[in-house]
């Protein structure tokens, strides 16, 4: 009989690279979330399925399919993709689609629910596409037109914004150290006074008279 499968923890991730050991305690990431994404599916597709399990005696796939066991599952791909989608977001639909992440999301059935609140429900690992949800009915699946026939997960729009934000941010700091250079000569230069400010001539007193002068 072989071994039980064990726990994802001590039969897959200590077989990876760039796992925690003894000594070195913060290794360096290296693989990419979707390396790691495939070595996990590749373990319970070919390793926990086939492998015996010692409370049922059985391989999980054999009794997956297995006489007297009829599993619960969804009635169509839709249905599973909405049960998976479990990171949700209230939005309010725009006459040119639904904005979220920086994106624009376009469906023929949004028309009908301009100002109206929704739910959008995502794949973090994709979010070319979005569900959305009004009142908790499922209404369509939209899709960003940019983006429609490539993958683009939220830690890409992530990184692009952070990555925006550190050339906006040296930029700044470019031009105020140029300010600063220029600020000691600007201090020590005498303002020449402008033809307006001169002081205007005073004006001689007048000779003070008396009355007798005048007979």
């Amino acid at each position: 009989m072989a071994d039980p499968p064990g726990s994802v923890n001590t039969e897959l991730l200590t077989e990876l690279p760039g796992h925690l050991t003894r000594g070195h305690p913060q290794p360096a990431p290296v693989l990419t979330l979707k390396e790691l994404d495939t070595a996990i599916c590749r373990f319970i597709t070919d390793d926990y399925r086939q492998s015996e399990h010692l409370e049922i005696k059985d391989t999980p796939h054999l009794a997956w399919v297995g006489d007297g066991w009829l599993p619960r599952l969804p009635a169509t791909m839709d249905e599973l993709n909405l049960l998976l989608l479990t990171v949700a977001k209230s939005r309010i639909v725009h006459r040119d689609g639904v904005h979220f992440q920086g994106l624009r999301y376009v469906s023929p059935l949004l028309a009908a629910y301009v100002r109206e609140p929704v739910i959008v429900r995502y794949d973090p690992r994709d979010i070319t596409e979005i569900r959305v949800f009004h009142k908790n009915q499922f209404i369509c699946r939209a899709v960003d037109p940019d983006h429609e026939t490539s993958t683009l997960t939220l830690k890409d729009i992530q990184a692009a914004r952070s990555a925006r934000r550190r050339e906006l941010r040296g930029q700044i700091n470019q031009r105020i150290a140029v300010v600063a250079r220029h600020l000691p000569d600007l201090a020590s230069a005498k303002p020449t006074p402008a033809p307006d400010a001169v002081d205007p001539p005073k004006k001689r007193p007048k000779l003070s008279t008396y009355l007798e002068d005048g007979q």
